[in-house]
This record gives C-alpha cells, sequence and structure tokens, in this order.
C-alpha cells in the first residue's frame, strides 16, 4: 500500500457522520483524497498490518465494537489474539473503525473527525 508523494488516502464509510466530516475537512483544506470505501472493497491482513503499525496501534484498539459483530465473534474477550481479530476484520470489513487517514504526515484514526487536520 504505497503512497505516491503527497497522496492523501481516507478509508471511507459514507454512511458514518465522522467519516463525512474528515473527507469535507481534507476537501476543504485544497486536498483531493483517494476515497477508499472499505466497506465494499474489503481489507486484506496484509494491508490492515500496515495500517495499525503506521498508526501505532494494536488491531484491538482499532477494532469498531459498536454496530458490529465484535462481541458475537467472541473478539471483546481478553483471550482473543491480535491474529484472530484481523482475520474477522478481513472477513467483517464494518470491524474496523473509522474513519482512517493516511497522508505523507502519517496515518491515525480520525475520531474525532477534527484529528485529521494534524495530517494535513
Amino acid at each position: 500500500m504505497a503512497e505516491t508523494k503527497g497522496e492523501i488516502t481516507i478509508f471511507h464509510n459514507p454512511a458514518c457522520g465522522t467519516s463525512r466530516n474528515a473527507l469535507a475537512a481534507i476537501r476543504a483544506a485544497g486536498h483531493e483524497p483517494k476515497v477508499v470505501e472499505y466497506l465494499k472493497t474489503g481489507w486484506t491482513a496484509a494491508q490492515l498490518k500496515d495500517l495499525f503499525k503506521k498508526m501505532g496501534v494494536s488491531a484491538r484498539e482499532a477494532m469498531r465494537v459498536r454496530g458490529t459483530p465484535a462481541e458475537d465473534l467472541g473478539l471483546t474477550q481478553p483471550s482473543a489474539s491480535e491474529a484472530q481479530i484481523i482475520k474477522a476484520m478481513t472477513e467483517h470489513p464494518i470491524l474496523v473503525e473509522r474513519p482512517i487517514v493516511v497522508t505523507p504526515k502519517g496515518a491515525a484514526l480520525c475520531r474525532p473527525a477534527e484529528k485529521v487536520e494534524a495530517l494535513l
């Protein structure tokens, strides 16, 4: 998932207000990001590992619980491993918290949406 110089990527869920606000902030700052609707495209394990490394977070820290099957899948249990969580995220893209923004300055989960400003 190589970023080209100056490229901004947002992993976006258009149904999410925070994600829409982050995208609007990027555009308001004069950038046209690459928009990845991850619920349509899905994730690969390698892609998630790379993103989490760039963000400095674990899969557990990047996992969305509300409105997802995380609890039903046992992923909220302390015994759930990183590998299990990442595998579940590839099978259920909704399990990844959003929006994730990647810029030449770094990568972050932009909740609240104002966090995107530090990446621009």
